[in-house]
């Protein structure tokens, strides 16, 4: 189909059409209201990010981040938080105490625990107490499917499982709680042994359970499993069925989303995937498979353009490195390299994208290498602020730089900055440069235990010269302080910068100790942030070409 004719297609028949709601050439704000007016949800969309997703490794929230997370969360529309565990630990009891002084306008706060101890009556149960005393309108409890688990982890009758599930929810229904019943391994169980599964969801619904959610504890199943069970679980309870997944298989979402097509009206999971061992159903990926691939409401248009920025939220909140190859709100997710793709996406922008990027409030990235054609380079130097014109010679001479600077073991894709200057030098004909290192030298002194770096740098601006010298952690540390405190002295706005990553790569590590060595240098000066890079067989010499690139960028308006 051409270009031409997409464009021709009616509106009502545009996601039918394509399965998407992308159409090149027709605005995004003029294809979101068109998928349809904002009402009921189709599926209900559960986090659990401060929960299970806490259990992930190096994964650690604060009582303050918890709450700041939970009100990001609900602001952007789910509809439902799971807080914590408040049986678990006393962190989680103080953020219940303060998340009751909250008041969330989209999501209901969701308390988390189990059914009542073996041989206990549920009312004596003080974990069953601290769900209650957590004040949250959700309770959410789990339970054993698995007549496996049954015998060998809870070591009790199959009865009695039954009434310990049958006991809990039906307490807490009785407390005024909105009940949800994960069915913990309730996929593996129901494959050992499906009636004694079925009873135990029959046991929470009978109780009052308002949904059943049924759990892929181990991440081992494949779709086809899940969609079968799914499909049998909610032909069988006439409380409505939700489904909760791990991606130990990497199968997560597509999992999650095969529950969907065959019943499942809610879906866990957590932020990023955040989770225990591989992680959990990754949010960030089936909200938007739902929404803009199955036709599945779960949230407002203006919402899903708030993805990538609630991304970005939870990931800095958690002190974690943005993952730049997530699907969808991944910095790559968008990036094209090859020359021949970025040619085509300038022409038709669907040929190598599902989407529009900004449905999901991401953008297309134009990256810059050896693979590079004229095209990256038009569109790059544009992004970057640089009038090109499409027949300009400084193109060729651009590309060709870049070329053989990547072949010397440069990188340009993190090195942004560094490329601007290139190009700058390029379009100007060599312009005259704001400052010059006329001279440094780096020492270092100490034993196996303790040592120092100092550092001296001679710089000129202009007729000035400025002599510094400072000490650091390390002989980098030491450059970047002398640097940046002989540069002060004539750019002042120079003091607010600070580097945010160090990065060494060896690029030949048959040469041993001798290896050419790349640095990148990432900076910021509280508003923007800039990546520059250095090549050389001489770390320290690597590391301050990537350090006077960075504070020249620094210095340049765009």
């Amino acid at each position: 189909m051409h270009a031409a004719s997409e464009r021709a297609i009616h509106p009502a028949s545009r996601k039918q059409a394509f399965g998407i709601c992308y159409l090149p050439g027709i605005p995004v704000e003029n294809t979101l209201p068109l998928r349809r007016a904002v009402m009921k949800p189709a599926v209900e969309l559960y986090d659990t990010t401060l929960r299970d997703g806490s259990q992930g490794e190096g994964v650690n929230f604060s009582v303050a981040d918890k709450l700041r997370i939970a009100e990001r969360i609900d602001a952007f529309g789910i509809h439902y938080i799971e807080g914590g565990w408040p049986g678990s630990n006393p962190k989680d009891i103080e953020f219940f105490a303060q998340a009751k002084r909250r008041k969330f306008k989209h999501a209901k706060l969701a308390a988390f625990g189990s059914t009542r101890k073996k041989g206990v009556a549920v009312e004596s149960d003080d974990q069953v107490r601290l769900l209650i005393e957590a004040g949250t309108p959700v309770v959410t409890i789990y339970g054993k499917t698995s007549m496996l688990h049954v015998r060998e982890v809870l070591r009790c009758t199959p009865d009695e499982n039954l009434g310990m599930i049958g006991d809990t929810v039906r307490y807490l229904k009785d407390h005024g709680k909105f009940v949800i019943y994960d069915a913990e391994h309730g996929f593996d169980g129901y494959k050992l042994d499906p009636e004694y599964a079925l009873a135990t969801w029959q046991a929470a619904e009978q109780a009052g359970a308002d949904m059943v959610v049924l759990c892929d504890t181990n991440g081992g199943c494949l779709p086809g499993e899940v969609a079968a069970i799914t499909k049998a679980a909610a032909g069988r309870l006439n409380c409505r069925v939700g489904i909760h997944t791990h991606d130990d298989i990497g199968l997560g979402v597509a999992n999650a989303l095969a529950s969907i097509e065959a019943g499942a009206v809610q879906v866990q999971g957590t932020i990023h995937g955040y989770g225990e061992r591989t992680g959990n159903c990754n949010l960030t990926s089936v909200i938007p498979c739902l929404e803009l691939k199955m036709g599945k409401t779960c949230l407002s248009a203006t919402s899903l353009r708030k993805l990538k920025e609630l991304s970005l939220f939870v990931d800095e909140v958690a002190n974690l490195r943005h993952n730049p190859r997530q699907p969808w709100v991944g910095s790559s997710a968008f990036a094209h390299k090859g020359g021949a793709h970025v040619n085509a996406v300038q022409k038709l922008a669907s040929s190598y994208e599902h989407i529009e990027p900004a449905l999901v409030g991401n953008e297309r990235n134009i990256l810059v290498s050896d693979l590079s054609g004229r095209s990256n380079i038009l569109l790059k130097a544009r992004d970057l602020g640089f009038k090109l014109a499409d027949g300009a010679p400084e193109t060729k001479q651009i590309l060709d730089r870049v070329k053989e600077l990547e072949h010397a073991g440069y990188e340009y894709e993190a090195a942004e900055a560094s490329l601007a200057l290139l190009i700058r030098g390029i379009l100007d004909h060599n312009p005259e440069l704001l400052f010059t290192v006329d001279d440094y030298h780096v020492s270092m002194r100490g034993n196996r235990k303790t040592s120092t770096n100092e550092a001296t740098v001679k710089v000129r601006v202009g007729d000035e010269v400025h002599h510094e010298v400072a000490e650091g952690d390390g002989p980098v540390n030491a450059l970047d302080g002398a640097l940046r405190r002989a540069l002060a002295k004539s750019f002042p706005q120079l003091k607010k910068v600070t580097l945010t990553d160090y990065k060494v790569r060896i690029l030949d590590g048959v040469a041993g100790t001798g290896a050419k060595t790349r640095v990148l240098i990432t900076s910021t000066d509280g508003k923007r942030e800039w990546g520059t890079v250095g090549v050389s067989e001489n770390i320290i010499e690597a590391s301050l070409q990537a350090l006077v690139d960075s504070m020249e960028y620094a210095l340049l308006k765009k």
